[in-house]
């Protein structure tokens, strides 16, 4: 694999591999450096054409026949499906996701276009029925939604397809058209999905991709043809945007340090902790849904603790492209930092009770071990920051109470998973739990597109899910006609 991927901008792939006016970015393996391929990088040029092509398609493409843009999310559903063992072998090149993962995400974005096709044939204007109010007698009244115009739409390294379907999506189903800013740590598995989408016969201007530097997408973001943002990402980065568009339309989907709760009523432990390894270390962790905290009631601790550690130390990791469940980190720099969180949890009192003794392949620099931790103070990085590596700590408790008020002390709020067999717990926690989702008996990482995904606190604002995305990218409209 070497290959060359270049933007899409108006309906034309710009920055060819001899096109020597347009930047290129040189994309390696995150586990062994290798040359994965390369990437057209724009600057602001590249990205105020995009911009006008956006804006210059808006009307046509917000008036187009519905049913021809649910043909084209369907087609790009089946352009992905077939090019499954391609897009899958780009990805654990370029992103180090072991293959299993890199294909569900593939399956699941084919699913998510389909879910958009669906969503857009069923967004039609409906009737209101006024007729409770005396002053309606001879009105009709009817309510629609309408699409806002551009969307900038930025894209994270750790879901390059899936989150990127998840912005592409909703925004061709309403007819809004969007600039694509794919992750400059995997421009090319993004940058193969805008390819397809070409191919499945978007509109020009309709769907456009500009690699870019940070400060380009940001005096995007700020530009006024861009009517919306759509913003995964760190956040960090995420709060700054908010706070530079307060009157703007903006979504961001941003980190969190999700926990799981074991109660007392769990069931069988083994195979929850065999659920429980697969929530902490699937893609090394990389995911802002990943179990991080698992609140264990106390009757079960030690006996979890003792098949988490059992399970931990098997858990193979290594080459992407021999292991299951966790690979590499994104970069060295990456991996250095989670050591070093781990480093300084264990100088303030935690615990390293296992880690995994299975490496498969070659070492590499940026590879962590799966690593169970206890006694991790909420003081230290570990306890109170999102780690994106592969570390989960065990932390006993003795009431709901006491596990709620955990969940609840965390400045992150995304999803929380719960192991109970109790309906009046799964109903205490759905309304106490400050998150945006509970998830029974699975892991918090369990996610279906139909549902709204986002979170409270610093995880995010608005909501994602093809079709509350639609939403946010809509702008509600109402008529009132009365008879002359």
């Amino acid at each position: 694999m070497n290959r060359h991927y270049e933007m899409l901008i108006d309906g034309h792939f710009v920055g060819g591999p001899c096109d020597y006016a347009v930047g290129k970015l040189v994309v390696s393996s995150p586990f062994d450096g290798r040359h994965v391929g390369t990437a057209a990088e724009g600057g602001w040029d590249e990205m105020n054409a995009a911009l006008n092509a956006a804006t210059g398609c808006f009307r046509a493409f917000r008036d187009s026949a519905v049913e021809e843009r649910a043909q084209v999310l369907l087609r790009t559903a089946e352009l992905v499906r077939e090019r499954e063992s391609e897009l899958a072998e780009l990805m654990v090149a370029e992103i180090g996701k072991p293959r299993p993962l890199a294909v569900g995400e593939i399956r699941r974005t084919a699913l998510t276009f389909e879910l958009a096709a669906r969503e857009c044939l069923s967004f039609r204007v409906e009737p209101i029925d006024i007729s409770y109010d005396s002053r309606a007698t001879g009105f009709a009244a009817k309510v629609g939604r309408f699409p806002v115009g551009p969307v900038l739409g930025i894209v994270p390294y750790n879901w390059p397809l899936n989150l990127a379907a998840h912005k592409i999506g909703p925004a061709l189903a309403v007819g809004c058209p969007i600039v694509v800013k794919p992750s400059n740590q995997a421009p090319l598995s993004t940058l193969a999905l805008v390819r397809l989408l070409h191919e499945a016969g978007t509109m020009p201007g309709s769907v456009n991709a500009v690699v870019c530097v940070s400060a380009i997408a940001q005096k995007a973001a700020l530009d006024p043809r861009v009517k919306k943002l759509s913003f995964t990402g760190s956040p960090g980065v995420g709060w700054k945007l908010k706070e530079l568009l307060p009157a703007k339309r903006v979504t961001l989907e941003l980190g969190g340090d999700a926990f799981a709760i074991v109660h007392e009523d769990a069931g069988d432990l083994d195979a929850i902790a065999a659920k429980l390894v697969a929530g902490s270390f699937g893609y090394a962790g990389q995911v802002c849904i990943s179990v991080q905290h698992l609140l264990v009631h106390r009757i079960h601790f030690e006996a979890l603790l003792s098949k988490m550690v059992e399970l931990v130390r098997r858990v193979p990791y290594g080459d992407p492209s021999l292991v299951e469940l966790c690979g590499p980190l994104i970069s060295v720099e990456a991996a250095d930092r989670v050591r070093a969180w781990i480093s300084e949890a264990v100088t303030a009192g935690a615990r390293v009770v296992a880690q995994s003794e299975a490496l498969v392949g070659s070492d590499a620099a940026s590879l962590v071990p799966p690593t169970l931790m206890t006694g991790v103070p909420a003081s230290v990085k570990l306890g109170c920051e999102e780690v994106f590596g592969p570390v989960v700590d065990l932390i006993p408790y003795d009431t709901l109470d006491e596990a709620i008020g955990r969940v609840n002390s965390s400045q992150y709020g995304i999803h929380c998973g719960a192991f109970t067999q109790s309906r009046e717990v799964a109903e205490r926690l759905f309304q106490e739990l400050e998150v945006a989702g509970v998830v029974i008996n699975e892991n918090p990482t369990f996610r279906l597109d139909v549902m709204p995904y986002g979170g409270v606190k610093r995880s995010g604002f608005g909501r994602e899910g093809v079709p509350y995305a639609m939403e946010e990218m809509t702008e509600l409209k109402s008529l009132v006609a009365g008879s002359i």
